[in-house]
């Protein structure tokens, strides 16, 4: 068998990451979005010039634009697509989406910290059982939807279990407004993202099994300690990785 050949003159390859067509798609709309090439308000290429455009067939385009829509990004008029009117910082340049999703963690890192102590010390069996089994779904290779979905439900029993309904409603108002966030989807759906996202994907995994592994143990300095140190490493990935 011949040696293996090196160049270390060349940048190495980059690994190829699964994604369907529709998201191929998404991305490549959200892009042009936040490039400017379509202003807030305007409307958007039509379904069939879009298909065109892209080589896929309309159910395909539809899917993309449906998740647009989800996004907050687009919006059907007299079934016309057009831009929203306010864009926030989904066209701004990168330092203001980064600056609200830095805000967003402040917040979010205010109330959670203690919230998971109080969870660690109140939680029922019940409500560890589940904390725990949610933890065990995280795992790195999970597609991006999954991981959102996955992470809401599992931050989401985290605050059922604190014993404050009024502190869990507050933390839920955060949540909403962090995943709802366009400054949040569009730093995460970016196609040049696409490898680090997967890396954060891959670190939380780490992250939610020690915030469980303390509500398990009913400890609370331990259990906010893990939600501290899992919210700072997932902002710090976030601001110093994405574009």
């Amino acid at each position: 068998m011949a040696d293996q050949v090196t160049d270390e003159s060349r940048p190495r390859f980059t690994r190829i990451e699964y994604t369907t067509v529709s998201e191929q798609v998404r991305d490549q709309l959200m892009d042009s979005i936040r490039a400017g090439h379509f202003e807030p308000g305007s409307r958007m290429p039509a379904e069939r010039q879009l298909c065109e455009e892209f080589g896929v067939a309309r159910t395909t385009v539809r899917e993309a634009i449906q998740q647009l829509v989800s996004l907050g990004v687009v919006e059907r008029r007299n079934s016309r697509l057009h831009v929203v009117e306010y864009l926030g910082v989904v066209s701004a340049p990168v330092d203001g989406l980064k600056r609200e999703v830095r805000e967003l963690f402040e917040t979010r890192r205010v109330i959670e910290i203690a919230m998971t102590d109080l969870a660690a010390r109140k939680a029922t069996d019940r409500q560890r059982s589940e904390i725990g089994d949610l933890a065990n779904e995280f795992e790195p290779g999970i597609e991006l939807s999954q991981f959102r979905d996955l992470d809401h439900r599992f931050h989401a029993a985290i605050a059922a279990a604190c014993g404050n309904p009024l502190l869990a409603e507050l933390y839920g108002r955060v949540l909403r407004a962090l995943f709802e966030s366009p400054a949040f989807a569009s730093l995460l759906y970016t196609q040049v993202n696409r490898s680090q996202v997967n890396e954060i994907i891959g670190t939380s995994a780490d992250g939610h099994r020690k915030i469980a592994e303390a509500v398990l143990a009913k400890d609370g300095e331990a259990a906010a300690h893990a939600a501290g140190e899992h919210l700072a490493e997932v902002e710090r990935r976030m601001l110093d990785q994405l574009i």
